[in-house]
């Protein structure tokens, strides 16, 4: 859930990228830490169910729709939050340019990125938003053993999100400056 409120505040900044980059930037650099949080975590319980788990055996696999998109969500998911942070930390003149023998800039890659993530993910939530719901709303949810260890973990991942942010924000200060570009005299 924490995961679908970064999501949501993300596209929020994409209503005015410009206006909104310092935001665009931060929510971006937040939604690191959680993505690669549930990332592992999604891993582990499918690496759990695929050796043999009985707990893990006994809840069933994903439903084959969702098991079949999940590796775009994964890769689409890393290629857009990896592009995003080289994009912002490289700053608007070297992320238009093509580098490292790529034909195209890194931030037609983060774009792209995002058309492919948008399509795949949206797939994926609308695949598990009931059950998620469920689960928040379930007071049962909360004795399932692990509780304090997801807790703590979800603490450490948004402090980290916040630390991380701070840097990605620090060295991204040419896309603030780059934003208000036009309203510079020619000289």
């Amino acid at each position: 859930m924490v995961l679908l409120v970064l999501l949501a505040a993300e596209g929020v900044t994409l209503v005015d990228v410009r206006g909104l980059i310092t935001w665009h930037i931060v929510v971006g650099a937040l939604l690191v830490p959680p993505a690669l949080l549930k990332t592992g975590s999604t891993g582990w319980r499918m690496v759990r169910y695929y050796t043999g788990g009985r707990d893990y055996r006994l809840a069933g696999p994903p439903p084959l729709p969702l098991r079949l998109v999940a590796p775009l969500v994964v890769l689409s998911t890393l290629a857009l939050l990896t592009t995003g942070v080289l994009v912002g930390v490289l700053g608007p003149e070297a992320a238009r340019v093509s580098r490292w023998g790529l034909p195209v800039s890194l931030l037609f890659l983060h774009q792209a990125s995002f058309v492919v993530w948008v399509v795949v993910t949206s797939l994926h939530v609308l695949g598990r938003i009931v059950p998620a719901v469920r689960i928040v709303g379930n007071r049962a949810a909360s004795a399932v053993d692990g509780r304090i260890l997801r807790g703590v973990a979800l603490v450490v991942v948004l402090a980290l999100a916040v630390w991380v942010s701070t840097i990605v924000l620090a060295d991204s200060a040419g896309w603030v400056h780059d934003t208000f570009r036009h309203l510079r005299p020619a000289g």
